[in-house]
């Protein structure tokens, strides 16, 4: 049987049905496509193993990279958008196990885990627990407890003012409208705009125009698009600024991150 399988939402929702504390599947993507807003009874493990995913939960928009899997616990609001030619993993997970984080985030996923999830995938998944496939399980969950977390994320907000902005900088990210041309285009104090964004979003205005670079970034890096096109395209002045803003946030260039992935 390939692993490689077209799983569709129907599908997907026999598979959180069954009894089994890991359940494992593996879909080829052939063209993007988004899953309609949904929820899980189980807590949900979708990996980026080619390509990359996008997911909106709750108030955020999440960028998943490949080799990098993004946790979504039981009952949370989700759809998401693979890109095209994407090859994703999915992994219920039941409720009882605790361990991993009780909030959504990205996991960045070492060789060995994210072999042994593959491995684990090609096995049958209607396992007994004394079968040789939940000691896998067993082992595969654990591991993903040790993961590190990445907040791959840009939180997005009801408030009308900090809503307009974020609005405005999905659809032209190269903007550069500074804090204080934003307070006076809403007639606000500049101290008074920064503290509601502040509250809104757990970040600075620049921390959070920022993610959002990033997360696009990382969008047109998957898609083979050089550094200097991303640079541009998000409106830096100088390939180094971008570069030291990527630094900042992944601890790595640009090049090497992307090169590291594949």
């Amino acid at each position: 049987m390939s692993l490689e399988q077209h799983i569709n939402w129907g599908n997907l929702q026999n598979y959180e049905q069954m009894p089994q504390p890991l359940i494992a599947k593996i879909e080829a993507v052939k063209n993007s496509h988004a899953l309609p807003l949904h929820t899980h009874p189980k807590g949900q493990l979708i990996i980026a193993l080619h390509g990359y995913v996008t997911c909106e939960i709750e108030n955020a928009l999440w960028m998943v990279p490949a080799n990098n899997a993004i946790w979504i616990p039981p009952h949370i609001k989700h759809t998401n958008r693979a890109s095209d030619q994407a090859k994703l993993g999915h992994l219920f997970i039941q409720n009882q196990l605790t361990g991993l984080p009780v909030s959504p985030c990205v996991l960045s996923l070492t060789t060995v885990t994210r072999e042994l999830f593959i491995h684990f995938a090609s096995l049958n998944q209607h396992y007994s627990k004394n079968g040789f496939e939940h000691k896998v399980a067993e082992v595969l969950f654990e591991l993903l407890t040790q993961m590190p977390t990445q907040q791959l994320n840009f939180v997005q907000s009801k408030h009308t003012v900090v809503k307009q902005i974020a609005s405005t900088l999905l659809k032209q990210p190269d903007n550069r409208t500074t804090l204080t041309q934003w307070a006076n285009h809403f007639a606000l104090g500049e101290r008074t705009l920064a503290r509601l964004i502040k509250h809104e979003t757990g970040m600075t205005f620049g921390q959070w125009r920022s993610q959002l670079h990033l997360i696009i970034a990382l969008q047109k890096l998957e898609e083979q698009q050089s550094v200097q096109a991303v640079s541009d395209s998000l409106g830096y002045e100088s390939v180094s600024a971008f570069i030291t803003m990527f630094k900042k946030a992944l601890g790595k260039s640009p090049k090497r991150y992307i090169a590291e992935l594949n």
